[in-house]
C-alpha cells in the first residue's frame, strides 16, 4: 500500500487479488447479499485509492482496510435502512434433485441457512465481531485494532456473541 500511496497505482491490482475474497466474505456475512457485497468490495478498493494518503504504514494494512470496509458498510446500511439480511431460497432448490447425496447436501445447506438466519438476528456489533473472528479468522489483537478497543474486550464480546448465536440458533431450530 505504501507503493500505491507513492504513486505506483499498478500495485492496486495485487492488493485486490490478495484481499478481495476476504473483504467479500466479511461483507457477505454482514449483509447476507452477494450482489451488494460485490459492489461494496469495489467501493472499498475505490476508497483505498481515494484515501491512500491516509495510510501511514505504522499499523497493519489489513487493519486500515477493515476500517474502510466498516465505513463503506455503514454508509450502505444508512442508505438502505431496510433489513439488509435475507436468505436465498433459490439456492436451496438446486439441491432438491438427486438421491442420498443430495439429501445430505440439502441437510447441510439447511443447517448453514439456520446458522446464517441466527447470525442475522444478532445485533450488528455482535455479528461483526463473530464474522471477523470466526469467518475472517482474524486474531483478537487485530480485531481490537480494527474496532479501537482492547484485546480483552474483544475476547469478552466474542464469548458473549457466541452464546447469543447459540441461543438464537436453538430458538430457530426448535
Amino acid at each position: 500500500m505504501l507503493r500505491v500511496k507513492g504513486g505506483d497505482l499498478d500495485r492496486m491490482g495485487l492488493l485486490f487479488e490478495r484481499y478481495h475474497r476476504q473483504l467479500f466474505g466479511f461483507l457477505y456475512h454482514m449483509l447476507g447479499r452477494a450482489d451488494a457485497s460485490e459492489d461494496l468490495v469495489q467501493n472499498v478498493f475505490y476508497r483505498m485509492l481515494k484515501y491512500r494518503h491516509t495510510f501511514t504504514g505504522d499499523g497493519e494494512f489489513r487493519t486500515w482496510m477493515y476500517h474502510l470496509a466498516r465505513n463503506v458498510l455503514a454508509d450502505f446500511i444508512k442508505k438502505n435502512r431496510h433489513d439488509a439480511h435475507h436468505t436465498d431460497i433459490d439456492s436451496m432448490a438446486e439441491h432438491l434433485a438427486g438421491g442420498a447425496a443430495a439429501d445430505a447436501s440439502l441437510e447441510q445447506a439447511q443447517d448453514v441457512a439456520l446458522l446464517h438466519q441466527a447470525l442475522g438476528r444478532l445485533r450488528p456489533e455482535d455479528r461483526e465481531i463473530l464474522v471477523l473472528s470466526r469467518f475472517q479468522e482474524m486474531k483478537y489483537g487485530e480485531i481490537a485494532r480494527v474496532l479501537n478497543t482492547t484485546e480483552g474486550a474483544v475476547k469478552v464480546r466474542v464469548h458473549r456473541a457466541m452464546n447469543e448465536l447459540k441461543a438464537s440458533y436453538l430458538r430457530i431450530e426448535n
